[in-house]
């Protein structure tokens, strides 16, 4: 064993020193930060969903070990080091620094998705945890692809072979990605969401859970729904919780008695009873058409909102107004009526001979006694 080098005081001259500036600057490092941190607080008010605010949590995270590492690269710098040195430091900087980095995104990811979380805003956690999952991918590797970059490693064969097998994996489970990437549609385009009252095919329900393969709707019946995300967005869906009105269209038949004058009395009543009702905005009421037994007229008229209920009670309203306004305009309400006609005015030959038949098997009522 070499004593004298141990006893060399230029090398333990070179400990102390670099040992000193390792401490120095881990002091001054981390007084930096907290400085920083403290301000940025102070500018976004406590809340760590700002700008301001999500940076001081990022540096509030910051590695101790690594600190310490990055401290002890500039304590190294204070001494004289061999040129192989200089070249393993330049890595450690690099190794360090990529590292840092990769945490501090890595923090604002998951801050993102907290604040997300935390103000309501996520209406879709599955998505919003998908998405923070990628992005986190995407960092560290990344991250790692750049350290092995500047270790000298050729990447070019890693990376094709990457995606080689990605593609291997995802004719596998093609099904499964489709639906995945069908929530990951849902919750950036926002077709529907969670409360919302859909239609598509035969289905009418309310979205009761959007998840990751899977989105569950509790139809009107009572029973849920189970409709894989992917068969969703390829039907058209009708999403009644987004209306703000409802256009109404119905149809009622006057008797073919009626006059010309009635059948426009009719009309005026039908834009008073509607015009009388708050939620109901007139549109028109025309004498539509002369079908088989009646003379029909359309009514057009506005909801003022999407509730289903109240358009239910409006146009109950409405038929009961309209029932009472047309008895009391001595009109008379359409029925179904068949008439038949014999040219000639004569019966038939064979009814002729069996209504005396019919007469007669028809019991006569008693006379009253005298």
């Amino acid at each position: 064993m070499n004593w004298d080098g141990l006893l060399d005081e230029t090398l333990w001259l070179n400990i102390a020193l670099v040992l000193g500036a390792t401490f120095v600057s881990y002091l001054m490092l981390q007084t930096v930060l907290k400085v920083v941190t403290n301000r940025l607080r102070k500018l976004s008010k406590g809340s760590p969903s700002g700008f301001a605010g999500m940076v001081a949590e990022m540096l509030s995270r910051t590695s101790q070990l690594l600190l310490i590492a990055m401290s002890l690269l500039i304590g190294l710098k204070f001494a004289e080091l061999p040129d192989r040195w200089e070249s393993a430091m330049s890595h450690g900087w690099f190794i360090a620094l990529a590292f840092q980095i990769a945490l501090w995104l890595d923090t604002a990811v998951h801050l993102w998705m907290e604040s997300l979380t935390r103000d309501g805003k996520a209406r879709n956690p599955v998505t919003t945890t998908i998405i923070g999952i990628m992005l986190r991918i995407v960092v560290w590797t990344m991250m790692l692809l750049s350290i092995l970059a500047n270790l000298g490693v050729d990447i070019t064969a890693m990376v094709a072979s990457l995606g080689v097998g990605g593609i291997a994996i995802a004719l596998a489970v093609q099904t499964l990605l489709s639906d995945i990437f069908a929530s990951l549609s849902i919750g950036i385009d926002k077709p529907f969401e969670i409360g919302d009252f859909v239609v598509f095919g035969d289905i009418a329900g309310t979205i009761e859970h959007i998840g990751l393969k899977t989105t569950r709707i509790r139809s009107l019946s009572g029973e849920q729904v189970v409709c894989s995300n992917a068969d969703l967005l390829s039907q058209t869906i009708h999403n009644y919780k987004r209306m703000n009105t409802r256009r109404i269209v119905f149809k009622f038949g006057i008797s073919y008695k009626t006059s010309a004058s009635k059948l426009r009395e009719v009309s005026q009543l039908v834009r008073r009873i509607i015009e009388s009702i708050e939620k109901a905005k007139f549109d028109r009421a025309h004498f539509f058409a002369f079908d088989n037994s009646q003379l029909t007229y359309e009514v057009v008229y506005i909801m003022q909102t999407a509730d289903y209920n109240a358009y239910m009670d409006v146009q109950e309203e409405i038929n009961l107004r309209l029932l009472e306004g047309i008895h009391e305009l001595e009109v008379d309400f359409a029925f179904p009526i068949r008439q038949v006609e014999f040219i000639g005015g004569e019966l038939p030959e064979m009814l002729v001979a069996q209504a005396p038949q019919e007469q007669a098997a028809t019991p006569q009522p008693a006379s009253p006694a005298s």
